[in-house]
């Protein structure tokens, strides 16, 4: 830039001397050079000395042009400096600004693990009441299996009661002639197949293992539930094939619904093809105790270990 006003300086000394030296020669009022339109005036009136003058006023106006470039060439040296400063200046602001910022971020940073601590804290008080709540459901869940399994409240099932009937000996019996013992009751009837016998067998090794283990004297009993086809003397020939103790009992059609309804027992006569049928019925041995109460049953899926070691089991806790 000093350079540009220098070589402008050295310009306006040559163009200042040409034009004083000009008009020094050809003595040309200065008033004429200042207003155009002095000029214009003396071109009007005096034609002939203006004529002799355009070399002068020629002059003039290149000296005028040659000032004028020369600013305008420096506005602009000067307006691309300050650009250049505002430049930097806004550059050194954003620089400033992008610090301020970081120390904004960096001072700031108390405010994000303030909010990490309560994130934290959110959280572990969250879990601390899931783990509450899961924890009381876990023991009311608890407490409710060990009432289910003691059951006091829950009474006595409904199975049992008088009945009426006739034993393999033919004489009168009623549920009065078993107080005083422990009593195994199996309903089935002679003609079974498979089923019947199957669960005889298991009966009669399970009374005496019960003894054998346990040194307790149980009473194996079967009901017919086949009135029609099971007569005394079918019963007796068919009870013997078990067990010396087995006791057969048999009735009527009346006699039998009864007691198999106070026994909550199921039993239904198949298709018949002559007087050849089946009787589906429940497959249950029920476990009485001396009062003839209902103690517990036991299924199929019970064999002969589980069948004894189950009754004995029952018969200490109803002692106990």
């Amino acid at each position: 830039m000093a350079s540009l006003i220098s070589t402008k300086t050295n310009h306006f000394r040559y163009a200042s001397r040409f034009l004083f030296s000009h008009l020094l020669r050809h003595s040309t009022p200065t008033s004429s050079l200042l207003s155009p339109s002095f000029a214009h005036h003396l071109s009007s009136h005096h034609p002939h000395q203006v004529g002799n003058q355009g070399y002068g006023i020629g002059s003039l106006m290149l000296y005028q042009r040659l000032l004028s470039s020369t600013s305008n060439q420096e506005k602009k040296v000067l307006d691309n400096s300050s650009k250049d400063d505002s430049g930097q200046g806004k550059k050194s602001g954003g620089e400033q600004e992008q610090k301020s910022d970081a120390g904004k971020s960096v001072r700031g940073s108390p405010v994000s693990w303030l909010s990490l601590v309560f994130l934290v804290l959110t959280g572990a008080g969250l879990v601390f009441y899931y783990d509450k709540q899961k924890k009381r459901h876990i023991e009311e869940i608890q407490s409710a299996s060990v009432s289910v399994k003691q059951g006091p409240s829950a009474g006595k099932a409904a199975i049992g009661g008088p009945f009426e009937l006739t034993n393999h000996h033919g004489k009168r019996v009623t549920e009065k002639d078993f107080m005083g013992k422990w009593t195994l009751l199996y309903f089935g009837f002679t003609h079974c197949p498979d089923i019947c016998p199957e669960e005889l067998v298991k009966l009669a090794a399970a009374v005496d293992k019960i003894k054998e283990k346990g040194g307790i004297e149980t009473v194996p009993v079967f009901i017919s539930v086949d009135p029609e086809r099971d007569t005394v003397e079918q019963v007796a020939e068919y009870v013997k094939e078990f067990h010396p103790k087995l006791i057969g009992l048999t009735g009527s059609s009346d006699e039998i619904k009864n007691v198999a309804r106070a026994y909550r027992v199921y039993y239904m006569k198949t298709t018949e093809e002559d007087s050849d049928y089946l009787v589906d019925h429940s497959i249950v041995i029920y476990l009485m105790a001396p009062d003839m109460g209902f103690v517990k049953f036991f299924g199929k899926n019970n064999d002969v270990d589980s069948l004894a070691d189950g009754v004995i089991k029952e018969i200490k806790q109803y002692k106990k």
